[in-house]
């Protein structure tokens, strides 16, 4: 039987069983429709004759600065990422700040400018937004929510619903697992370990539709809080198939592995903001290798694994032994506040 918890726990926003949990207990239960019921990254809408993605996201990372980037970049990223995944363009977002009293303004100021700077990369206008102030104390320094709106193409609605996949589909992802996690993790703890780790932290929208342009791609996710075994999860559970991840196809940044190794994370669960994980066939996956290679957001891209008939609704991992384990969605709250 499922445990009930009766007050918020840090676990609550890890993107894990237990976020998803309260999802379906509590926010589904009183908001259901058709739409939200779908649970993709961005809702696809109808508007007039055509049709548009709608997401929102907000951001509490710990700290604010770290290696690749700051709370204002990955604003627009995680923004961007969602909307660039359910095959959309991204056109708009929306920027509200919820500011602590007394917060600097200079450094206010260097993540206004570098949030501005990524839009400006990603090809997105800010066109709304907000700003509140509480007391000091009430908030922790800076809280960013956002909003996008994004162009949908009738031929890619379908690619945030994981419709149509089947035995023997690959799965690829188009670089490094786990860079932003253990970039924020370092930055937040001060391990000072030797290896530099920085965030992957990238607006993906214009990489994605290279691919879009030239191939056929079956189902795209970001994997961001929960890592790719969370997203791998609700795709096998989604399409009741089995998941098989080769070990030795993982890309690993060295300094990543060291540290989860040290510290006892799985690579896997870790949190990523510049990855995308892509579901095609078989024989479109060497010509979605070629264009992830030929832009630098793609250069360590790999084929990590593929959908199976066996262990229906289950994630396994092949390792270089040849031993096998499940592979579970992240359960608790490994690292809380990392987006």
């Amino acid at each position: 039987m499922k445990r009930k918890e009766d007050k918020i726990m840090l676990g609550h926003g890890s993107g894990g069983r237990m976020m998803h949990d309260l999802i379906a207990d509590l926010f589904l239960k009183h908001f259901s429709n058709n739409i939200l019921d779908e649970q993709t990254d961005a809702a696809v809408l109808q508007v007039g004759s055509h049709e548009i993605a709608f997401t929102t996201d907000s951001f509490v990372i710990d700290p604010l600065f770290f290696p690749g980037g700051n709370i204002g970049k990955l604003a627009v990223c995680g923004t961007v990422n969602d909307l660039a995944v359910s095959g959309a363009e991204p056109l708009y977002i929306s920027v509200s700040f919820i500011l602590e009293e007394g917060f600097p303004m200079n450094e206010l100021e260097l993540i206004v400018e570098s949030l501005a700077a990524e839009a400006k990369k990603a090809g997105v206008l800010i066109v709304t937004g907000d700003t509140k102030v509480v007391n000091k104390g009430k908030c922790d320094k800076v809280f960013i929510n956002t909003a996008g709106i994004g162009r949908m193409k009738v031929e890619n609605r379908n690619i945030c619903k994981a419709q149509g996949i089947n035995p023997g589909d690959v799965i690829i992802v188009n670089g490094t697992i786990g860079d932003h996690g253990m970039a924020v993790m370092n930055a937040r703890e001060s391990f000072n370990f030797r290896t530099t780790v920085e965030s992957d932290c990238a607006s993906l929208n214009q990489l994605i539709q290279e691919v879009l342009d030239k191939s056929t791609v079956k189902f795209m996710r970001d994997p961001t809080r929960g890592g790719v075994a969370t997203v791998l999860n609700e795709l096998a559970a989604k399409t009741e198939l089995g998941i098989e991840i080769d070990e030795s196809a993982l890309p690993i940044n060295k300094g990543v592995k060291a540290m989860c190794e040290l510290l006892g994370f799985d690579p896997l669960h870790i949190a990523n903001e510049g990855k995308v994980l892509i579901v095609a066939d078989q024989k479109d996956s060497s010509t979605i290798i070629e264009i992830l290679k030929s832009n630098e957001l793609g250069l360590q891209s790999a084929v990590i694994g593929r959908v199976v008939n066996d262990h229906a609704g289950r994630v396994v991992l092949k390792n270089e032994t040849g031993g096998r384990r499940i592979v579970d969605s992240l359960a608790g709250d490994q690292l809380p506040r990392i987006c």
